[in-house]
């Protein structure tokens, strides 16, 4: 496609975690966003479908009455220059930062693990909420010492492999699976960039996708196929084996727990971030 739509989609403050769900249940990929001086917030954002576009605006008006949208229309080529713009670096719990490609040589990375992701229409730069989410948890039970080197990951949904890559970079072996063929294909360039192709391995699928048990299963994608893939998520999970669920709201971490529960699994850890949630059992 030649053109892209640019959306500029400015809210009032106190409706930025609502702003938020909106993009987080309608796209899969990344947005810049900016606090202007009136105190409101903006969001750019780039759609290649006219007909999506139209859907991923009814619910952001749905949930935000008062956005302002304003659209246009800009050259394809422009997608990885506008990420130039507004990509920083993410301090993510306290051992890795993302950064993108051209900042590997300079940015101070402060003695933390370099994730690197090469911004594109997939999920996962470490700007997203629940990403970030996911990847503290990550950081936290390697801190913690639950997850350490020679142990074995599966990454349901991996999108651009952040997740995976974290795992990985501490030592760890593993399989990611996403359905979206281009996430497959930006998660494997990532591993590639990384450094990390011979520990990640990657493959277009679901949790059904093999029938091996993991060290760790890690599943960021939302709410309602975490409840429907929960017998096959649980399946993946090695006797005393960590479980890590995240891309759900606070709001929907009882359902989705219960549908764990249900299974036999004890009550969850939580770990909340403003509006959203990450599950964490650290022994299955």
């Amino acid at each position: 496609m030649e053109h892209l739509i640019r959306l500029d989609i400015t809210v009032p403050e106190d409706m930025q975690d609502l702003a938020t769900v909106a993009l987080v249940r309608k796209l899969q990929y990344g947005w810049e966003e900016e606090a202007l001086p009136t105190g409101d917030v903006r969001y750019r954002v780039y759609v290649e479908n006219p007909a999506f576009c139209e859907e991923f605006l009814a619910e952001m008006k749905s949930l935000v009455p008062d956005a302002r949208v304003e659209r246009d229309e800009v050259e394809n080529r422009n997608w990885a220059m506008a990420w130039r713009e507004f990509f920083t670096p993410v301090r993510v719990g306290e051992l890795f930062m993302v950064i993108a490609p051209w900042m590997a040589e300079s940015q101070d990375l402060e003695g933390r693990i370099p994730i690197v992701i090469e911004p594109k229409m997939a999920f996962g730069t470490g700007h997203h909420p629940t990403t970030a989410l996911c990847l503290a948890c990550v950081s936290k039970l390697a801190k913690e010492g639950r997850l350490r080197e020679g142990m074995r990951f599966f990454d349901i949904g991996t999108g651009s492999g952040i997740l995976a890559i974290g795992c990985a970079k501490i030592g760890m072996t593993g399989l990611g699976v996403d359905i979206d063929t281009l996430a497959v294909e930006n998660s494997r360039e990532n591993s590639a960039i990384n450094g990390v192709e011979s520990a990640f391995a990657v493959a277009r699928g679901s949790a059904d996708y093999t029938q091996d048990v993991f060290d760790v299963v890690l599943a960021n994608i939302l709410a309602q196929p975490l409840r429907e893939l929960a017998p096959q998520i649980v399946a993946r999970v090695a006797s005393g084996g960590c479980l890590v669920l995240s891309g759900l709201l606070a709001t929907q971490a009882d359902s989705v727990e219960q549908a764990y529960t249900a299974l036999g699994l004890a009550p969850a850890r939580r770990e909340i971030d403003g509006e959203w949630a990450a599950l964490i059992w650290e022994s299955v």
